[in-house]
């Protein structure tokens, strides 16, 4: 794309013209994709992050600089994003392989009779524990929110929420005992290695 064409597309792109904007996806998306999908390695994260590059671009449209470079900009936006991304999700990639290994060992040592008796003595377990206890317990590492979000579903604070879950976790690790940790580990979900 020409300077000239550059410069007027991002001009009616600053000015809220929605053509211009289809241009710009029209003119980018493919390549954008392709450059994305060579970092990340996966078609949904890279279609994600090129998503996300042209939504942002259209949410700060206005503080374009026509004398800048759209394609520059376009493409180290999906840089950004991407290490964005990979930082955000580094902490649970490793945690997920180490999720997978534990489950792997549970199951490989552990027959079948065993490894459901042993599940229903955890959930029983569970299920003793205090109301509200057993609540943030559950959604925390189960349905997998955060403890910021549990605190502002149940309009609590997080060092509240914090508590709730390092008690259920003492009260397990007493009930079920050192046999029961990988299990507790792996079939719960990612997050209890920090405390088991």
């Amino acid at each position: 794309m020409r300077k000239i064409d550059n410069e007027d597309l991002t001009e009616q792109l600053i000015h809220g013209n929605e053509k211009a904007y289809m241009t710009l996806l029209d003119t980018y998306q493919r390549r954008l994709y392709a450059y994305a999908l060579t970092l990340s390695g996966d078609a949904d994260t890279a279609q994600d992050i090129v998503q996300n590059v042209f939504l942002n671009t259209w949410r700060s449209r206005k503080t374009l600089n026509p004398d800048l470079s759209l394609q520059s900009f376009l493409y180290k936006s999906v840089y950004n994003a991407f290490v964005n991304h990979y930082q955000q999700h580094k902490a649970n990639m490793i945690l997920q392989n180490k999720y997978v290994e534990a489950l792997t060992e549970v199951v490989e040592e552990t027959n079948e009779n065993d490894l459901a008796r042993m599940i229903k003595i955890m959930n029983d377990e569970i299920d003793k524990l205090p109301p509200k206890c057993r609540e943030i317990f559950i959604l925390s590492k189960k349905e997998g929110l955060t403890n910021k979000e549990i605190a502002q579903h149940l309009n609590i604070s997080i060092k509240a929420v914090e508590a709730q879950i390092t008690k259920a976790f003492g009260v397990l690790r007493s009930k079920l005992g050192e046999r029961y940790k990988m299990l507790l580990y792996a079939f719960i979900g990612l997050g209890c290695n920090k405390r088991l």
